[in-house]
């Protein structure tokens, strides 16, 4: 299956949740979207932003100060 990787590096919160959720609004059920961010915020950004919506937060991870989110778009709508 194949991954949408959408680069928010630089920008601050709450820009990072909201363009991920515009493109996870254009995906089909199922399919991964990767975040790249910045902010440290976004970690409990997305963690809540999942667990609101019934997207899967498969795993996120942080490397040299660049935040990796793994999401699944919620089946459904």
């Amino acid at each position: 299956m194949s991954e949408t990787v959408l680069d928010l590096k630089h920008l601050a919160c709450p820009l990072p949740v909201l363009r991920a959720n515009r493109a996870l609004r254009g995906m089909e059920a199922g399919e991964r979207l990767r975040v790249l961010a910045t902010d440290a915020a976004s970690v409990g950004d997305f963690k809540i932003y999942c667990r609101e919506t019934g997207h899967v937060l498969v795993s996120w991870s942080e490397e040299a100060g660049v935040y990796s989110f793994t999401i699944r778009r919620r089946p459904g709508d």
